[in-house]
């Protein structure tokens, strides 16, 4: 587990100094903000509908040699583009055909380092590594935009993406020498097929017992606590977590403040962000209702953040709404990895990466749009009030649900057992 968590930090910190160098790339060669973010939206869009066959396939391979297969493929087009910039071949074109590929490969990528550095711990310790990540990542986003800054000024935008597929590679020759826990693949292992329908359907999964794609999106709509945690955390995304453009454009307008502001408020929301990782990898059992108290308070945080009479109010109140939302990550990332039955967490993944493309590709123009009605407070405020509100009416929602379950059950006693709707329930 050791050896994984260098390796990830050594890639993100790689991912994210390319992703900064290739957003400069676009405005050199276009001068077009509006490119620059079409860039990234087609390196997005693959995940729109290709993260569900990918979660398939991390299902139905092994996952070392999947990672493995992924992580050189990605260093692969990371050295194809540092030779087309390197010899003036690069045109917009080309580098957004890069940029849908990187996107398609990451839709296996993804889930399958996820769940392999799961497999690297016991089960009881599957929170604590999913923790570790979350500080890797955030730790190797700083170290990332720094140094592509410094490799740009001191050896050019060529040496960025080099760098970035050797990083690719290090992950890669890790892999091979990672060793699963013995619980790792008895988790992994798919069931025997049950004898009956009903056996099949109490085993976990549904009537369908083949590795397909239909099978994963099946069991997460059947699931409450899944489909909950999709409500929470893409209402949070869309409204509250845009910082980098609602905290902005409040630092920068309404607090008069100018960039170097803004670079202090982003420094403290990473700082933020790495506490939030230290205090998740601590979870032992997450809980959807825990993502939703988090997230409401995340919401009324941001509240405060948008009535902020001055810089020093909002920096004091930025902290908390990073280790929030971080903590917060960590553990709707918890529930999301360990909750399906292990056969099933690549599809359920897949799942999740097409609705978190919804997400990123539907949450900032909807963010825009707020906030040119209402101005930056006023979105900070509003997008606050509606995830508290959301959360609010989830849990009366199923308060009121779990109230009327007894009832039905007094009243038709002779009903047959129904566990696996027990289970969801």
């Amino acid at each position: 587990m050791r050896w994984w968590s260098v390796a990830n930090f050594v890639s993100n910190a790689g991912t994210w100094m390319q992703l900064t160098v290739q957003n400069l790339l676009v405005l050199q060669i276009t001068g077009s903000a509006a490119a620059t973010g079409l860039s990234l939206s087609v390196q997005a869009a693959p995940g729109l509908l290709m993260s569900l066959a990918g979660g398939a396939v991390v299902d139905r391979w092994p996952r070392k040699l999947t990672a493995a297969v992924s992580q050189a493929l990605l260093a692969a087009v990371a050295f194809t583009t540092a030779f087309l910039i390197a010899f003036d071949q690069l045109s917009v074109g080309v580098l957004m055909a890069l940029a849908a590929v990187t996107g398609l490969i990451a839709t296996v990528d993804g889930p399958a380092c996820a769940l392999l550095g799961n497999d690297l711990v016991r089960t009881e310790d599957v929170p604590s590594a999913i923790g570790v990540g979350s500080l890797v990542h955030n730790a190797g986003r700083l170290v990332g935009a720094a140094l592509a800054g410094i490799t740009v000024g001191f050896l050019g935008t060529a040496a960025a993406y080099a760098a970035n597929g050797l990083s690719f590679l290090f992950v890669t020759a890790v892999i091979p020498f990672l060793r699963p826990v013995a619980q790792a693949a008895r988790r992994t292992a798919a069931p025997k097929k049950p004898r009956t329908k009903r056996e099949r359907k109490a085993s976990g999964g549904t009537a369908d017992d083949g590795m397909t794609v239909r099978e994963g999106v099946r069991f997460f709509v059947r699931r409450p606590r899944l489909l909950g945690l999709a409500v929470i955390t893409g209402v949070s995304a869309m409204f509250g977590r845009n910082y980098s453009l609602t905290l902005a454009v409040l630092v920068t307008g309404p607090l008069a403040g100018g960039a170097g502001a803004f670079g202090t408020v982003s420094t403290v929301l990473a700082v933020g962000g790495i506490v939030g990782a230290v205090l998740g990898a601590r979870l032992r059992k997450p809980s959807v209702r825990l993502v939703g108290v988090l997230a409401a308070a995340g919401g009324l945080l941001q509240v405060a953040a948008g009535l902020s009479p001055s810089l020093v109010v909002l920096l004091v109140l930025v902290l908390p709404m990073a280790v929030v939302e971080s903590v917060s990550d960590t553990a709707g990332t918890t529930v999301l990895q360990t909750d399906p039955p292990a056969h099933l967490r690549g599809r359920v993944l897949g799942v999740w990466g097409s609705i978190r493309t919804i997400w990123s590709l539907a949450g900032p123009p909807a963010l825009g749009l707020l906030m040119e009605l209402a101005g930056a407070r006023g979105a900070l405020v509003a997008g606050g009030l509606l995830i508290a509100v959301v959360v609010l009416a989830g849990h009366l929602l199923r308060s009121r649900t779990v109230r009327t379950v007894p009832a039905l059950v007094h009243a038709e006693p002779a009903a047959p057992a129904r566990p696996a709707l027990s289970t969801a329930a």
